[in-house]
């Protein structure tokens, strides 16, 4: 208890109060989902998944890593340390970034928010937070010793809730603000800061379920009051709270990736079909050299596709093992692996994601999944993204 104490949100006796089964996440827990009576717990993450499409959501993303990065040379360093340009961000706008290592592979990702001038708020991975922090410092105090700018880790300064689902606004809509939520004046990926209910807030469009989502923080102290209070205000449109496997169900309908399921260690942003995130104007940032390397551009690499099973009610396990022929003796030669796993309720059937050889060019074809005895599934390699393709959901 000394050594690893638990950390906990704001909301973590609400969380309790109503139910919620945990799952840690680095030291915190996070509420998984919220079973009611007689539910089982895919019973309430499907709910909650409905809930979010359908009507609305409230999550407790508060775990989410946040680092203020300001002085005259912020803009320069995060055109450093992601893959993509920040320096042209425009103030009250977001940008979602990829950072790679030294090798070329990916090792964190999360929206980056323009303050002002010389002042970001960097968004991280929940488990890569402090990582993240200690990263950025090594680089200014070791290397890049000349930039003028401090960093500052500020996760458990703010508290973080992300309302998605179509009635988002309309609850938004009834509390007093200051901040015109209208479509037309708050864009999407765009940053507000001012009152919500009497709260101080920083309200963020983003979106991590492909609904309409807005990301509210208020400082810690506020957390739990204002958590009630979008509670009340969201009574009528039947608000639901949802937990994190709901999240990771959402985001696996919409082909958005998670550091560390789909990614290992040896995947680059072009593996994982995020080319387009990769700048070809900056002269230089971590990784860029690596990832010229003729190995990591070459023929056959594993790549990002999704998998439809041909037994819509079958879900594959995570991990499992893509295989050339099924029929082959053993050791059979693998071609990839699951890296995540779900029912959709959504879409009525089983989805996951998986890295397979050569797979962007083989969409189309069905690969064999060899499981425990000898029990083989067949799924469709297609295209990741599952829902709403052109992001419509998320616009509106």
């Amino acid at each position: 208890e000394l050594f690893l104490p638990v950390r906990r949100t704001a909301v973590f006796d609400w969380h309790k109060q109503h139910g919620a089964t945990w799952e840690p996440v680095g030291q915190w827990r996070r509420a998984y989902c919220y079973p009611q009576t007689g539910e089982t717990r895919q019973d309430a993450i499907n709910r909650e998944i409905l809930a979010v499409r359908n009507q609305v959501g409230l999550l407790d993303a508060s775990t989410l890593g946040k680092i203020e990065i300001k002085g005259p040379d912020a803009a320069r360093l995060l055109d450093l340390v992601y893959t993509n340009m920040f320096s042209t961000l425009k103030v009250g706008k977001a940008r979602y970034g990829l950072m790679m290592n030294e090798m070329g592979f990916l090792m964190d990702d999360g929206v980056t928010v323009r303050l002002g001038d010389d002042h970001f708020l960097m968004h991280t991975t929940s488990g890569g937070a402090d990582n993240i922090v200690a990263w950025l410092e090594e680089w200014l105090q070791t290397e890049w010793t000349s930039l003028k700018v401090f960093v500052t880790a500020v996760t458990e300064q703010w508290s973080q809730f992300a309302i998605a689902g179509p009635h988002a606004r309309t609850v938004l809509d009834k509390l007093d603000s200051d901040i015109d939520l209208s479509p037309e004046a708050f864009e999407f990926m765009s940053y507000r800061e001012g009152t919500l209910a009497g709260y101080p807030v920083r309200i963020f469009r983003i979106s991590f379920s492909g609904e309409l989502s807005y990301e509210i923080a208020t400082p810690s102290g506020y957390g739990r009051g204002l958590w009630d209070t979008l509670m009340l205000a969201g009574k009528a449109e039947r608000i639901t709270p949802y937990g994190t496997e709901a999240l990771h169900v959402l985001r696996a309908e919409k082909g958005f990736i998670v550091i560390g399921d789909e990614t290992d260690g040896t995947v680059t942003p072009h593996d994982v079909g995020m080319s387009w995130a990769v700048s070809k104007k900056k002269p230089d940032f971590i990784g860029k050299r690596s990832l010229e390397q003729a190995f990591l551009a070459s023929e056959g690499r594993k790549q990002l596709v999704g998998l439809a099973t041909i037994d819509p009610q079958e879900v594959l396990p995570d991990g499992a093992y893509a295989v050339a022929d099924a029929n082959a003796t053993a050791p059979m030669k693998t071609i990839g692996h699951v890296t995540s796993s779900y029912f959709s309720p959504t879409l009525q059937r089983s989805i996951a994601m998986a890295l397979i050889e050569g797979g962007q060019a083989r969409l189309g074809e069905t690969v064999s999944f060899p499981l425990e005895g000898d029990k083989v599934v067949e799924a469709k390699l297609v295209s990741p993204v599952f829902l709403d393709a052109e992001g419509k959901r998320q616009n509106v």
